[in-house]
């Protein structure tokens, strides 16, 4: 996180911290944007943003109720725009909550054929005294919303709602209103209604300046005309772990006083011209030993090295820091094909520090050593050809029209997997240059997946098999390889699903609260108030709800919550009431987590209930 002078490694800030409400304050509304995304970090999201924060996301990933919980709060609150074809999948099944993330993420494309590579959070928050502002929060990241574990860089703006617009935020509602045209899938009314009304409000904040900054800015590349690039400068250093020769040649004629800096990674700096290298004065990269720390968790099937991205210029007696998520490439700083975010900090030199003191090693640069040109190859060729051909079918198959059906099949006796899901191209999609493409849904994994590559060439319906209700999902896996076996890709998308029988949501409610003591603790989380996360947290943990019900003396912490949630107009009441008529519906044949004296209970809320909201009426 940005709030010291330099780009102090030292500086670490947690996601989910990112997240929280200040005090006296709780989520109200969230839009985001992402390049990838894995579902598991997705999932985990809500429960930051609702109910509480953890050190880690494993720490979240080990409460199913909590990841139930915090999904359904969210819903309707926050959509995730991440670039269609970037949503990571994995052989192994995923969590069948998984599912639950469709109304949320949305796959967006750029409309210039480049990549949608913003990284933002624009977060509304309510306060809990009606006599308080509201207030806004913007991060500008640089990472993905992943579990990447890669050295990055944010940015967090604090402001309050104002009812006067502020020029400066331009780009921001720009952007943000722009998103749901994007869609390639199409989007929910809801989704749509909620972007543009964050929008307006990011439009009218008036944001708090980071420390020892005086000013800030923003832009954005590839939905306009113009595009962003540095302004000429007296110096300039540049972090960016993707580069190539044409933005370098730009980024080397810029400074007036001395040549450029440049941290970035061996292998894109093994395939920039030599000419061009000698342009810089500095041409570093992340040391092994630094880009191998990976803090809180296992690092094994997690992104590491170099993600940060920022340009810093000297101009008179200002220094400015540019973040966000644009690397020194063609498409970024050129080209404008790719959608990219900045935000541009200035201040004094004297206060914020020189491109020397921040990349230097006093700051960033204690963790880099020098670039040696020999160490690495350039990238074969027919190697690049492949991966060029493998993003042209990653693109062709999230926006050529492929779409799922299920549909019910006749049960047989002890038959568990009564629904049939068929995928079927709108049109033969030719899919160049690829040996094998086999799909799954992500809520299956690869054990069940079929070769499908023929089948989408000529345009014919696929059987994908048979599955129980609780694996229905709009997610779908692909796995497709070049030619030759030279380049390979693993990601997931989302298609539309006709058929989807509307109980499926209910059914994966009754797949996690499936025990009294499953129903118990979900009742703590559902009574657990917005603002009290060590409550929620609690309430998530094992055994934290039978205890509570095991005796009558145990009942009266339940029941006071139950109690003081009516006094409070009963808005966590009635979320028990939906709760139960889910778990009730379609519940034909498997067991009721919902004890008997429980419903004799909830009967008389039910009356109290009634007759509140008949007073509220009246």
């Amino acid at each position: 996180m940005l709030n010291r002078t330099t780009l102090d490694p030292e500086t670490r800030v947690l996601y989910g911290d990112s997240l929280q409400p200040p005090p006296g304050y709780v989520f109200d509304a969230a839009i985001a944007t992402t390049f990838s995304l894995d579902f598991e970090t997705a999932l985990a999201a809500p429960v930051s943003l609702a109910l509480f924060a953890a050190e880690n996301r494993d720490d979240i990933l080990s409460h199913p109720l909590a990841l139930l919980e915090g999904a359904e709060r969210i819903a309707g609150r926050l959509v995730v725009f991440a670039d269609a074809g970037h949503l990571n999948a994995q052989s192994r099944p995923h969590s069948r909550l998984c599912s639950l993330l469709e109304r949320i993420i949305v796959e967006v494309a750029a409309p210039r054929e480049g990549a949608f590579h913003p990284k933002l959070w624009a977060l509304r928050y309510r306060p809990t005294r009606a006599e308080d502002p509201t207030l806004l929060r913007l991060l500008v990241l640089s990472r993905n919303l992943t579990r990447d574990r890669s050295w990055d860089i944010s940015l967090r703006l604090d402001g309050e709602l104002t009812r006067r617009v502020d020029a400066k935020n331009r780009p921001l509602f720009d952007l943000l209103t722009r998103l749901p045209d994007l869609a390639v899938a199409g989007i929910s009314d809801e989704a749509r209604a909620l972007t543009a009304e964050v929008a307006d409000d990011i439009r009218r904040a008036k944001w708090t300046t980071p420390d020892r900054f005086d000013d800030v800015t923003f832009a954005v590349n590839g939905l306009g005309k113009k595009v962003w690039q540095p302004a000429p400068c007296a110096r300039l250093g540049v972090i960016s772990p993707f580069c190539d020769t044409s933005a370098l040649d730009l980024l080397a004629s810029l400074p007036t006083a001395a040549k450029p800096i440049i941290i970035s990674r061996p292998d894109q700096l093994a395939c920039v011209d030599a000419a061009t290298l000698d342009a810089f004065e500095w041409v570093s990269v992340l040391d092994e030993m630094a880009a191998s720390e990976d803090g809180e968790e296992d690092s094994a099937s997690a992104l590491q090295g170099l993600h940060a991205k920022a340009f810093i210029a000297e101009i008179g007696w200002e220094t400015v820091l540019t973040i966000g998520s644009g690397n020194a490439t063609r498409p970024a700083l050129i080209s404008g094909n790719n959608v990219e975010l900045f935000a541009s900090l200035q201040g004094k030199r004297s206060k914020v520090g020189s491109v020397e003191e921040i990349m230097g090693d006093k700051g960033f640069g204690r963790l880099t050593r020098t670039f040696v040109s020999s160490e690495l190859d350039p990238v074969d060729p027919a190697v690049g050809m492949a991966e060029v051909r493998l993003d042209e079918a990653r693109r062709a198959l999230c926006r050529g029209g492929l779409r799922l059906r299920c549909e019910r099949i006749e049960s047989q006796d002890g038959d568990t997997d009564p629904w049939r899901v068929w995928l079927i191209p709108a049109e033969s999609l030719p899919l160049r240059g690829m040996a094998s493409l086999s799909v799954w849904p992500i809520t299956r994994g690869d054990g069940h997946s079929r070769d499908v590559l023929d089948a989408v060439r000529s345009g014919a319906p696929v059987d994908l098999g048979t599955m129980p209700i609780v694996d229905l999902t709009r997610f779908l896996a692909f796995r497709l390889v070049a030619d030759h076996d030279l380049a390979s890709a693993l990601f997931s998308t989302s298609l539309i699903m006709d058929g989807l029988p509307p109980e499926r949501h209910a059914a994966i409610l009754r797949w996690v609260i499936d025990s009294r003591d499953a129903f118990f603790r979900y009742l703590r989380l559902l009574l657990s108030e917005l603002g009290d996360p060590f409550s929620a947290a609690l309430a998530a943990q094992e055994g934290a709800g039978s205890m509570t019900w095991a005796t009558a003396t145990d009942d009266a912490p339940l029941l006071e919550d139950m109690v003081r949630a009516l006094c409070r107009g009963g808005e966590r009441l009635h979320a028990i009431e939906r709760l139960m008529t889910r778990l009730e519906a379609g519940n034909d044949t498997g067991p009721d987590p919902i004890p008997a004296d429980f419903r004799t209970l909830w009967d008389a809320f039910r009356i109290a209930l009634q007759d509140q909201d008949a007073s509220h009426a009246g």
